[in-house]
């Protein structure tokens, strides 16, 4: 006994942290309050039927699943005071945040302590640190910009295309990024502007634009800023094509945009509802009948399976121990079935694969899939 609290202690002066031996403690980092509440409740929702589902089953090797939330509100300080929350509590792994800035602001943390965090941010240097904790369950910035390029360049031939985003991580990477490969495909960006998230009035930077005479703006900033973008560019008289970035693919776009989201197109992977997948359509079926709704989005999706593929990781090498299920994960030799297509991920953490889609807003707010990968 005194052995077991020496070494309880020892751990505890060491990282802060003393893991229960009865519960595989399960953190959730998301906006549950602030601008993204919808998707960081979709993610917490996600991983608590997830967690149900499992514990029905006898839990994760003989361990029920403990879920601890921590709330990030969408900002960088938030999120690196979840991290230590969440690793003091003692989490052996970290579903989440939903946004790359927050993401990033806990990477370090959970790194120190080798808690596992698998999250949906897409900024492409999430993964350039060298992490072995990290997991992007998503794809990267640099695959969505390039297939947005040559949609706006190769396929609807625009000549004029101005560029938006916010000063986030996310979004600003992945404008750049977009800016880059349309310039390199001989594409002409008439305008490189940035918008300060939730100030609502959109007005003077989208006055500047119609003077460029654009044919269509990129948005690759967030859903609740690019609705209000939407409607205030149509208020405007500015007849360019809006083409949402993938976290403009939420309903809450449709809502605030209005009448004007009619015709707006929105780039992202395939949603799980048109994917052959069997898991897919369970899990979905499983979350309605819990929550009387639909997920959000794909990206609450993307978290619940990048948690299943951390799971499977655990059950596979037969142990908790955070660095064998990271070095299984890194090292997949067949790919997980998962809610949002098949799941394995590369040395630096990123997952293989990935497949977009250009959705076009219908006038009822449904979506047609316009082009296809």
């Amino acid at each position: 006994m005194k052995k077991y609290l020496a070494t309880a202690l020892a751990v505890f002066l060491a990282t802060g942290t003393v893991f229960a031996a009865d519960t595989l403690k399960v953190g959730v980092q998301a906006p549950i309050t602030g601008s993204y509440a919808n998707e960081g409740q979709g993610i917490e929702n996600g991983v608590r039927l997830l967690a149900e589902q499992v514990n029905a089953k006898g839990g994760v090797m003989g361990q029920q699943i403990e879920v601890m939330v921590c709330d990030d509100q969408g900002t960088a300080m938030a999120a690196a005071i979840c991290a230590k929350d969440l690793v003091n509590k003692g989490a052996k792994m970290v579903i989440g945040s939903y946004t790359s800035t927050c993401a990033e602001a806990a990477q370090k943390t959970y790194f120190k302590a080798g808690v596992l965090q698998t999250s949906d941010g897409t900024a492409d240097s999430l993964t350039e640190k060298g992490y072995w904790t990290f997991l992007r369950n998503s794809f990267p910035n640099s695959a969505e910009a390039q297939f947005a390029a040559e949609y706006m360049v190769n396929v609807k031939k625009y000549k004029r295309i101005v560029v938006i985003s916010d000063f986030s991580t996310y979004a600003d990477g992945l404008a750049n990024a977009a800016e880059e490969a349309i310039k390199a495909l001989g594409g002409n960006v008439v305008s490189r502007d940035k918008i300060k998230a939730d100030s609502q009035n959109f007005t003077p930077v989208l006055t500047n634009i119609k003077s460029k005479k654009p044919d269509a703006i990129f948005f690759a900033g967030y859903y609740s800023d690019g609705g209000q973008l939407r409607a205030q560019q149509i208020a405007l008289g500015i007849k360019a094509d809006f083409i949402g970035g993938d976290a403009n693919d939420n309903p809450d776009f449709v809502k605030l945009a209005g009448s004007a989201a009619t015709g707006a197109f929105i780039i992202n992977v395939p949603s799980p509802d048109v994917l052959p997948y069997e898991v897919a359509k369970t899990f979905i079926a499983d979350y309605q009948t819990k929550y009387g709704e639909m997920p959000p989005s794909i990206w609450g999706l993307m978290n619940i399976d990048g948690m299943r593929a951390i799971i499977h990781a655990m059950e596979q090498t037969k142990s908790f121990d955070t660095k064998k299920a990271a070095d299984y994960l890194h090292n997949m030799t067949e790919p997980l079935p998962g809610i949002t297509g098949p799941i394995a991920f590369a040395k630096d953490g990123n997952r293989k694969g990935g497949a977009y889609v250009v959705k076009k807003v219908q006038a009822d707010g449904t979506y047609f899939n316009e082009y296809v990968q």
